[in-house]
């Protein structure tokens, strides 16, 4: 693995906002910045030749205006460029296992909110290795100036998510918030009508596990403003609410083995097609 921030550039408005989102966040890491530009091959046997070749002066084009626009905006910075011939998929998920993160673009579906992913970003956040970030073009929306949102599952180990998001809180000075997300089983629905606090016992029990799980990171980044709590409802509903005023939010996927394609999970899934803000996701054991 290399330390460097890598960003899966077509030209389109959404991976040249991912390409923006990138620098800043390579500067932040003091790694370098690398762009890079799939060619898909073989190409279609209709395609003219003399076509390819202007495809290809207009990714050179596009990677050197870009890597223009990232050194000027951030002085110092190391941009990287590179062109990579093969199926769009499978070269950008195995630049993103060779790097500290990934950064791709997400196509907004008009002014409807949230994330139409593509089946190259579906495929690479599926199988990296490596956590990547979702960003999507700002489309006039103004960035909120709210924290970041982690959805956790105190359940499951989630040691890798943690790490990430306390070290991204670090970098970027912001408030780390972390959602637990519940809803009261159907077997304590006679228990709660009877007794009002059955939940709110439970709630708190949560909560204390939550605190457990979260505890030992708050004390090897003490300048991290945390907090944390459980909430009632639908985990990616929550997530999705929560997004509307973060500026960052990170989910886990956990990889699992299925007869085809990539995996994700159900919240996941809904959060990266909804939040309206950038999605890192990254990858559990």
């Amino acid at each position: 693995m290399t330390a460097q921030v890598t960003v899966g550039l077509d030209g389109s408005e959404e991976s040249l906002a991912a390409a923006r989102w990138a620098a800043g966040e390579a500067v932040l890491r003091e790694v370098p910045l690398r762009l890079v530009h799939v060619e898909e091959w073989p190409n279609p046997p209709e395609l003219p030749l003399a076509y390819s070749r202007t495809l290809a002066g207009r990714a050179e084009r596009l990677l050197r205006d870009e890597a223009d626009r990232a050194r000027k905006n951030h002085p110092g910075l190391e941009v990287l460029v590179e062109r990579a011939r093969g199926r769009a998929a499978e070269e950008l998920t195995a630049a993103a296992d060779e790097a500290d993160l990934t950064v791709l673009g997400s196509r907004g579906l008009g002014g409807v909110l949230g994330f139409v992913v593509g089946s190259v970003s579906l495929a690479v956040v599926g199988s990296a290795r490596q956590p990547v970030v979702l960003v999507r073009a700002r489309n006039g929306r103004v960035a909120p100036e709210g924290g970041i949102v982690v959805g956790v599952d105190i359940y499951h180990p989630c040691e890798a998510l943690l790490a990430f998001s306390f070290n991204e809180a670090a970098r970027t000075n912001l408030p780390l918030r972390f959602l637990h997300s519940w809803t009261l089983l159907a077997s304590y629905g006679y228990t709660a009508v009877v007794d009002q606090g059955a939940d709110e016992e439970l709630g708190s029990r949560l909560l204390g596990g939550l605190d457990d799980l979260v505890d030992p990171w708050r004390k090897t980044y003490p300048g991290v403003d945390v907090t944390a709590g459980p909430v009632v409802g639908s985990a990616a509903y929550q997530l999705v609410e929560a997004a509307r005023t973060a500026q960052l939010v990170i989910v886990g996927r956990r990889s699992r083995t299925v007869p085809v394609g990539p995996h994700l999970g159900h919240v996941a899934h809904a959060v990266i097609h909804h939040s309206p803000a950038p999605v890192a996701v990254v990858p559990l054991p």
